[in-house]
């Protein structure tokens, strides 16, 4: 569905469908959530957010209160986001960093990746749900880091890639990495569970907290089981990675994806995402109480939205001082290229 369809469709939602942009905080080895204290952590991450992300993150700590700034356009909005970091494989074995674009509306943004929370799918016009906001000391993931097939990627049905011929294609949605040039360059969409047991802000693996509802995915409207029978606001991150300055570079002779993931995964099998809470207060809530969409009538109902320019001011000095933007001989952390076959 094109964009302008969309903003269309979602002229006078009753609730909000939360769409805005966070500018880049910090690119380095630092993993909190699946590594806590690990200096650096196994591979390079892309974060967000407040500015008081660090190694450890202890979840007692108050997030809001320790930060200074946020990379977010809403300014009450302290959590982190972050993704891996996508490479290019060059034809001698060498990597080079590929970097983010603002999305869309926010093409003047330093980097970064779009966050929504959403109450019903993204095409529903009514966004009628009521959703519960998240709490202090709540985390997540989504992905699998070891997944190389597409059985092991089939678990999460909601982590995509698009190929981007525009700048505002948002289809098809594939599951591995696009195996064709892409004009605009390669979005990745991570969508999380939306059905939370109600009791840990936690889980060992960081999912089982969190369940898909008990009949498809968040888009079917599906209810959520009974072992987890609170439903949250879905969280989405959309990534524009900027592969246009390679796509004059030399190419696999057999036509195949040059790109990977920071830990090594050529397939796009591994696609995955963490998140950390840190809204101020109440005000997620207030936000999904609202009938704002996107931000475009946000700051009406009392929300406090910043300019992009003060997004990219918020920046966090690297902790983990290594070479990460050179063409390296291998991945940040000791990583290789994993290729497996591929079958979208």
């Amino acid at each position: 569905m094109q964009w302008t369809a969309l903003l269309f469709a979602l002229a006078a939602p009753s609730r909000a469908l939360v769409r805005f942009h966070c500018s880049q905080l910090v690119t380095e080895r630092l993993d909190p959530l699946v590594q806590p204290g690990a200096n650096p952590s196994a591979h390079v991450h892309q974060i967000v957010g407040g500015n008081s992300f660090n190694a450890t993150m202890d979840p007692g700590k108050d997030m809001p209160g320790e930060s200074t700034c946020t990379s977010c356009e809403f300014s009450d909005d302290f959590s982190n986001y972050w993704t891996a970091v996508m490479y290019f494989r060059a034809q001698n074995g060498s990597y080079k960093r590929v970097r983010q674009l603002g999305n869309n509306l926010f093409r003047n943004a330093t980097g970064g990746l779009t966050i929504y929370y959403m109450q019903d799918a993204i095409y529903d016009p009514a966004q009628k749900s009521k959703v519960t906001a998240f709490q202090p000391g709540f985390r997540m993931f989504v992905g699998d880091v070891q997944a190389r097939t597409l059985a092991q990627a089939s678990r999460f049905r909601q982590l995509t890639y698009t190929c981007l011929d525009t700048f505002v294609t948002r289809s098809p949605e594939l599951i591995a990495f696009p195996q064709r040039k892409c004009q605009e360059g390669i979005m990745i969409s991570a969508r999380f569970p939306t059905c939370w047991d109600g009791k840990n802000l936690d889980s060992p693996d960081h999912m089982a907290h969190m369940s898909y509802p008990e009949t498809g995915t968040f888009e079917s409207s599906g209810p959520c089981p009974a072992s987890h029978p609170v439903r949250t606001a879905q969280v989405m991150y959309e990534v524009v990675w900027d592969t246009k300055p390679f796509n004059d570079l030399e190419w696999p002779k057999d036509g195949s994806n040059p790109f990977v993931w920071s830990f090594g995964d050529a397939t796009g099998y591994a696609n995955h995402a963490d998140y950390v809470f840190g809204w101020k207060g109440d005000a997620l809530q207030k936000v999904l109480d609202s009938p704002c969409h996107f931000t475009t009538n946000c700051s009406e109902y009392g929300h406090k939205l910043q300019s992009v320019a003060d997004m990219n001011k918020c920046t966090k000095g690297t902790v983990v001082e290594e070479d990460i933007d050179s063409w390296l001989p291998s991945l940040p952390g000791g990583f290789q290229a994993q290729y497996a076959p591929v079958s979208v």
